[in-house]
């Protein structure tokens, strides 16, 4: 047997192609959405710290979960903290600034995720979800994140607002997969100039692990826990099984995934990590074949990308040190960025159907609005009015058609 046979020990040549695919979606994956995981830590509460804690947190866990199932289930298994759920942390500012409350919803997130992979009734609920609210949801969330380009580049921050805007604009243009990290490179120019020198100096930059002890704010949990939860799922988890059958891999392990993203990623919220699941977009770099011509051998990639990020993992606190220094308008611009593609996948799914656009609108505009009613945010009551509305007009339309 060669080693260009499925199922053959790969040499040293075939190897090349999905590592270097695994180390480039890593790097990209990191660049593009870190700004927006500290930010979101950050507005639930997270002290500098604990920020870089709850990063370094996500890295090394997605690491482990990547390289343990790629291994033992021969499947480019991409594992990725939930850019959604940061984007939901962000617009959940204000509600909490007790980081152990928000730590207690991480942990009712993991709960939730390891009850799916032992009873799959609850994956089957969760991808029945309605696609106009879910996807109207998670298009309120990103809304105001996706304003903030706008917002830096006419405020206090216009020159600086400006000039990675026109980055990311030139960027994309030619190579969309680097406009995020180019954003990023500008931002920490500007921060550098106007800052008159190194904007780290001062800063800690060595790794840093703070325990964070949970607590049980019942309003914490309902608004932010179920959220969290329903976002990673609709967000991530689903599109995540998609690519990977998408690319032929029909029989994913659900069970091991929702298992092991649940316990790894509730380990990990005790030192600041939000969730795992998943990964998405970066899994179609990983999963396809720009990985490897021979799909039995793309899980080198997912390997390779676990082995980067525990080595991206000791920039964790540089990363955050340099989010703590630069305007946070400046940081939800880039996080804003890097959603513009999410925010468009959003509105056109929820908007598909005309006859469910009242619905989808209705939920979006609830969720955008930021709302808070008896210590409950706007995304689980954009669920709930989404759910609610929806029930009502599919009530009045079954009555129109018997009527007919």
């Amino acid at each position: 047997m060669t080693s260009s046979e499925p199922g053959s020990s790969p040499s040293r040549a075939t190897l090349a192609q999905p590592v270097i695919a695994g180390v480039i979606a890593a790097i990209t994956g990191f660049a593009s959405s870190f700004a927006l995981v500290i930010a979101g830590l950050q507005a639930v509460g997270a002290s500098a710290e604990e920020a870089a804690s709850g990063l370094l947190a996500l890295c090394i866990g997605q690491a482990i979960v990547a390289i343990a199932l790629s291994l033992r289930y021969r499947m480019p298994i991409a594992i990725a903290w939930s850019t959604p759920g940061a984007a939901l942390l962000v617009a959940a500012k204000g509600l909490t600034d007790d980081f152990s409350a928000a730590v207690g919803a991480f942990l009712l997130c993991a709960v939730l995720l390891v009850i799916t992979g032992l009873w799959p009734w609850l994956a089957r609920a969760m991808t029945r979800i309605p696609t106009p609210i879910a996807s109207a949801m998670l298009a309120g969330i990103l809304l105001p994140i996706c304003l903030a380009p706008v917002l830096a580049a006419v405020g206090e921050t216009w020159w600086q607002g400006l000039t990675v805007g026109i980055v990311w604009l030139i960027v994309v243009k030619f190579s969309p997969r680097w406009a995020v990290p180019a954003a990023v490179a500008a931002t920490a120019a500007v921060v550098a100039i106007s800052a008159g020198g190194n904007p780290l100096a001062g800063q800690s930059v060595v790794p840093t692990v703070q325990l964070v002890l949970p607590s049980l704010d019942p309003a914490v949990l309902v608004s932010l826990g179920i959220p969290l939860y329903v976002v990673t799922m609709a967000g991530q988890n689903v599109p995540g099984f998609t690519v990977l059958k998408t690319f032929g891999y029909e029989h994913p392990p659900a069970r091991a995934i929702f298992l092991s993203t649940g316990l790894v990623g509730g380990a990990g919220a005790l030192i600041g990590g939000h969730t795992l699941n998943l990964a998405a977009i970066t899994a179609a770099m990983m999963a396809g074949p720009d990985a490897h011509p021979d799909r039995s051998k793309r899980w080198i990639s997912t390997v390779s990308a676990g082995v980067a990020y525990i080595l991206i993992a000791l920039v964790a606190s540089a990363a955050t040190a340099l989010v703590s220094v630069s305007p946070p308008i400046l940081i939800t611009a880039i996080a804003g960025l890097a959603l513009f593609g999410a925010l468009a996948s959003a509105v056109t799914a929820a908007l598909e159907k005309p006859e469910h656009r009242p619905v989808a609108i209705i939920t979006f505009l609830v969720v955008a609005s930021g709302i808070t009613i008896a210590g409950i945010g706007s995304a689980l009551w954009g669920l709930v009015v989404g759910g609610l509305v929806m029930l009502w007009l599919g009530w009045r339309l079954r009555r129109r058609s018997q009527a007919d």
